[in-house]
């Protein structure tokens, strides 16, 4: 694999995209980054280091919580926006580093520009979700399974100005609903290796 090869990974919710992304960064030995991000961004913004609350409050944009908090929602707008660019400049700051695998945070458009960079969107069908979801997600219904993917489909739109999920924006969509975890990691080196090797004969 070439060096500075950056493999970004945006999954629906009970797809089992987290532990897909676990699966690739082990067999490429390389370094990931999911929630991580938001402390190191949030240490860099000065702001709470309450994990939580900054999860929370990473999902939100100001379109997106003008309806809960009214008035209030201006005073939190900078702080949002402040999140999103810190944790873009994080991310920017680890591929300095060398190759890694980032789930989620945007990291497919805030990479896109830099050689070497692969886009893959993992999602599943509602029976698979909903299996995962009684070992994994502590039995949520499939309704609040979407509900996190909305909140994820309006975090990715308002700063990307993309569609989150849109085939046109990813190299590979991958189904989960029918083959292992596991090969659906071998599917991405494999995808990243051809490309690779592709580019090397066109040169």
């Amino acid at each position: 694999m070439e060096p500075n090869t950056y493999i970004t990974i945006t999954r629906q919710y009970g797809s089992g995209g987290k532990e897909v992304s676990s699966l690739v960064a082990d067999k490429l030995s390389l370094r990931r980054y999911d929630r991580k991000i938001i402390s190191l961004a949030a240490a860099e913004a000065g702001l709470s280091t309450d994990f939580d609350a900054l999860l929370e409050r990473s999902y939100n944009s100001p379109e997106n919580c003008l309806g809960n908090l009214g008035d209030y929602a201006y005073e939190r707008v900078p702080e949002h926006n402040r999140m999103y660019i810190e944790q873009a400049k994080v991310i920017l700051a680890i591929a300095k580093q060398g190759s890694a695998v980032f789930l989620g945070r945007c990291a497919d458009y805030i990479l896109k520009e830099q050689p070497n960079t692969y886009s893959f969107f993992i999602y599943a069908d509602d029976k698979f979700r909903l299996a995962r979801s009684k070992d994994h997600y502590g039995n949520r219904t499939l309704k609040e399974l979407d509900g996190e993917d909305k909140n994820r489909k309006r975090y990715y739109s308002y700063y990307t100005g993309q569609t989150w999920g849109d085939p046109k924006n990813y190299d590979l969509m991958v189904n989960t609903s029918h083959i292992s975890l596991e090969t659906a990691a071998d599917l991405i080196i494999n995808y990243v290796t051809l490309r690779q090797a592709a580019q090397t004969v066109a040169q």
